[in-house]
């Protein structure tokens, strides 16, 4: 009877001691489990320690001018519409529609109907008029004759002179003639068509040089300098270049831009008038760095970012400026003076990412490129 006492108490205090235990190893946890966002957050911050495998170049700046592009259009240095300065019936066209002509050649030529004879008549009276003048002077100091008649006679001579001079230029008017060389526009007349005071016989254009006319903005324009050299793309596909020859001191209006036009030697005259053209125009130089369109990036502003790594291995999105586009890349501003960019897996990573980095096109590791002063 006291044995099962006994085991009974032993098998009591075998339990007491087993709950005890439990409850004792129990008080070394940290608490409940955690829940399934905290696990997952814990799963996060491990994989952004993890290093992620992603290929970098290391690219140097260098000096670059950069380029402003502005849409344009051809136009010619200057035309004129040649008008008629007298009044007559066209007798001869001396010029066609596409004519090259040279400064003062004859375009048209009017009847010159009386005007020869007039003018012999003007001459003889000029004639008269330097004779009597003459005799008075003569009978003058002989004292013979006062200063007033002499007077009317000098009075005579000069409106005789007059007239010849203006009948010269009415005879001289009767042939139309270019102002400058270039080449026949329009002739809007034939012969026979009867030309009043100020009708045009024809339009006269200079094309050599030809212009490039274009409207910067206000930001861009304090950039620009008279003389640089500048680049037209037409819309045929056609390249030319030019110099810079004017940039305009008030703007539009209307747009607020300013006029900017570049002259292109134009000596056959190939290029016309009023084609759409692109203009590329030459700005301050920049230090910048050539890199692939591909690896831009845009952040939560709208802005154009590169990803490049730190010394420290870790991943930086910078700000950067387009300049200049080219067939190789894009030529951009804002990286450090030595960046290591990254060219491939960029999709993968974001600011603070640790990565491993394979070169494209170098065996430099990126310890030996932070010693060299990487990313700073």
């Amino acid at each position: 009877m006291k044995r099962t006492y006994v085991a009974a108490a032993a098998i009591a205090a075998a339990f007491i001691l087993w709950v005890l235990s439990g409850q004792l190893s129990g008080s070394d946890n940290t608490g409940p489990a955690p829940s399934l966002a905290e696990a997952r957050a814990r799963e996060t911050a491990v994989a952004e320690d993890a290093p992620v495998r992603v290929r970098a170049q290391i690219l140097q700046s260098q000096p670059i001018s950069a380029e402003v592009v502005v849409r344009g259009r051809t136009a010619v240095e200057r035309f004129v519409d040649v008008r008629s300065e007298t009044r007559g019936r066209i007798v001869e066209l001396l010029a066609e529609k596409g004519d090259v002509v040279s400064a003062n050649a004859p375009l048209c030529r009017l009847d010159a109907e009386a005007r020869p004879a007039l003018l012999g008549e003007s001459r003889a009276q000029l004639a008269q008029a330097r004779i009597d003048h003459e005799g008075s002077l003569k009978l003058q100091r002989e004292g013979l004759l006062s200063d007033a008649a002499v007077a009317a006679t000098a009075t005579r001579l000069a409106s005789a002179e007059a007239l010849v001079l203006q009948r010269e230029r009415e005879l001289e008017n009767t042939v139309i003639r270019a102002p400058f060389a270039g080449q026949v526009e329009t002739r809007p007349v034939e012969e026979g068509d009867l030309l009043q005071l100020g009708a045009i016989c024809a339009r006269i254009l200079d094309s050599n040089p030809m212009l490039l006319v274009g409207e910067v903005s206000e930001n861009e324009v304090a950039e620009l300098t008279p003389g640089a050299t500048a680049r037209g793309t037409l819309i045929t596909g056609e390249r030319v270049e030019g110099t810079v020859r004017f940039i305009g001191r008030s703007a539009n209006g209307r747009t607020r831009t300013f006029r900017v036009e570049v002259a292109v030697p134009n000596p056959e005259g190939r290029l016309r008038d009023g084609v759409t053209t692109e203009i590329v125009l030459p700005v301050a130089e920049h230090d910048a760095h050539l890199i692939p369109a591909a690896i831009l990036a845009l952040d939560d502003a709208g802005a154009l970012n590169v990803r490049i790594v730190d010394p420290n291995k870790r991943v930086q999105m910078v700000p950067v400026t387009i300049v200049k586009e080219v067939a190789e890349g894009l030529w951009v501003t804002g990286l450090p003076a030595t960046a290591t960019v990254i060219t491939v897996g960029q999709e993968l990573v974001t600011p603070g990412n640790l990565v491993e980095v394979s070169f494209d096109d170098s065996t430099t590791s990126l310890g030996d490129a932070a010693a060299s002063g990487l990313g700073q």
